[in-house]
């Protein structure tokens, strides 16, 4: 994400995970909120941890104090393994929140599209005596992949014209919970032109 972001090599169940770290904006030495996990898209379609919206998300997360962990999926840049087709990937985010989080940090799941999909199941899976403080699902992709229902505090921000993931299969998933979606109007769902938009979006909601 920037000069100062740094890479690391983690152990997990398919072999090694890329890891990117970025640490809370100057400000916050000392007194970090946390660490936030953040799920990149589909590696199958491309989707790597350098994705734009991924990196926006981090941004925004830095900006309020966070350590940012972004990472590649099994098979994608430096991690090894290969495609599970969303079974072991939930893997590879729990063993790097395992990995990363320090004993007793607080912590936040993050994901878009696909990612938001592995970071609603991971958030299921846990280990006991573990809860994340909030999740945040950007654009998830409930029409394509089995999204687990969510806390009613999860923070769930979707483009009105998304292509991908449409608008109304994410309201289906969201009424049984009776779950608030942040309808972002005339956005796609790489938010093309709005990225800042949507980190003040993130940044905004997320104030204490």
């Amino acid at each position: 994400m920037n000069s100062l972001t740094e890479k690391r090599l983690i152990a997990g169940p398919a072999g090694a995970i890329e890891c990117a770290i970025d640490a809370p904006a100057a400000g916050f030495e000392g007194r970090s909120r946390g660490m936030v996990l953040i799920c990149h898209p589909n590696p199958s379609q491309g989707g790597t941890m350098d994705n734009k919206v991924v990196q926006t998300m981090a941004r925004a997360f830095v900006q309020l104090g966070y350590r940012a962990v972004r990472f590649n999926f099994r098979g994608t840049g430096k991690s090894e393994g290969g495609w599970d087709a969303g079974v072991g990937e939930i893997d590879d985010a729990l063993a790097v929140l395992a990995a990363l989080k320090d004993p007793g940090e607080n912590f936040v799941l993050a994901g878009f599209s696909f990612g938001a999909f592995i970071t609603s199941q991971a958030a299921q899976r846990l280990p006991e005596g573990q809860l994340a403080e909030r999740l945040l699902l950007v654009g998830p992709a409930t029409s394509r992949f089995d999204t687990a229902a969510v806390p009613a505090d999860t923070l769930v921000i979707h483009g009105e014209i998304d292509d991908v993931v449409p608008l109304a299969s994410v309201l289906d998933w969201a009424r049984p919970q009776a779950l608030p979606i942040v309808v972002v109007p005339g956005v796609g769902h790489f938010f093309h032109g709005q990225l800042p938009l949507l980190k003040s979006i993130i940044v905004r909601n997320w104030q204490i």
